[in-house]
């Protein structure tokens, strides 16, 4: 997948606005309550670090993938969630300030967690190992993109009301039409990477992502955690921030194939998680925790 202006400059506006259309919904109170329940992220953060680095490494072996995509899927699996998992998280009636709380921390994890996890694929299935450096820069982007516009979408909120609740269903609309552009933009942008590799490395792709999002649904309901905060994990470790695995491949690792697998991947979860978002949200919604 190559930089252009709809990647490194629209795509990331459009994000940014969105985000802050969020903002308008949300307030103190609900990261407070986050806070004072923190079982929601202590499952999420768990699922992200120490369950999903196994699973890719299972499907890996079990595909007998070539030692390059073996590592790009261990590389995928160690990315943090992607700003589109808000997005999903908000369109399926998630708990999107538990969805924010973990893309932050787990942003933040990623600077020690991922150069460790990576270093230990390279190793195993390569036999050499890499050193690489946190990707501090990325991590930065990922904050100014999510993190500033929703806390200026909740000053906004807490300035005029009145103008917070109004925005709501048109940023909403929003929401799905740039979710509909990022889709036809990822068919058009991957659709030769798609039809060269996904004999190879497809089905292991989207297994792993069908896992990723059954387990992070799944998991935090057999702990009797809410549905929305349920619905918000599987999202934020369904939807994994491949932009960053591409750019550790090309730019850190310097090894194209190594970015096959967040290529196929971020294709395949726009439709997996557009249709857990459409399957959720016809759910009759839980009330807010």
């Amino acid at each position: 997948m190559q930089a252009s202006l709809l990647t490194t400059v629209l795509l990331p506006l459009a994000l940014g606005v969105i985000m802050l259309g969020l903002g308008l919904g949300l307030t103190l109170d609900d990261f407070r309550r986050v806070a004072r329940y923190p079982r929601a992220v202590l499952v999420g953060l768990f699922l992200q670090t120490g369950v999903l680095p196994w699973a890719a490494f299972a499907l890996a072996l079990l595909f007998r993938l070539p030692p390059e995509l073996a590592v790009g899927l261990m590389l995928l699996a160690a990315s943090p969630g992607g700003a589109t998992a808000n997005i999903y998280s908000h369109l399926a009636h998630g708990d999107v300030a538990l969805n924010i709380t973990l893309t932050a921390i787990n942003s933040l994890l990623c600077l020690v967690t991922l150069p460790v996890i990576l270093n230990l694929a390279l190793e195993y299935f390569l036999g050499t190992g890499q050193y690489v450096p946190p990707p501090v820069r990325k991590i930065v982007e990922v904050a100014l993109i999510i993190v500033l516009p929703v806390a200026i979408g909740m000053l906004v909120r807490r300035f005029a009301p009145g103008f917070a609740g109004r925005m709501e269903k048109p940023i909403r609309l929003l929401s799905v039409l740039v979710l509909a552009l990022l889709i036809v933009a990822a068919v058009a942008q991957a659709w030769s990477t798609l039809l060269a590799w996904f004999a190879v490395v497809g089905l292991a792709c989207l297994l792993f992502n069908l896992a990723s999002m059954g387990a992070g649904y799944a998991a935090p309901l057999a702990l009797k955690l809410p549905k929305r905060q349920a619905v918000a994990i599987a999202m934020e470790i369904g939807i994994h921030n491949g932009t960053l695995a591409i750019f550790i491949a090309l730019n850190v690792l310097g090894n194209a194939a190594m970015s096959i697998p967040a290529a196929i991947y971020s294709l395949l979860m726009f439709f997996t998680a557009a249709a857990f978002a459409w399957w959720a949200s016809r759910r009759e919604p839980a009330a807010p925790n």
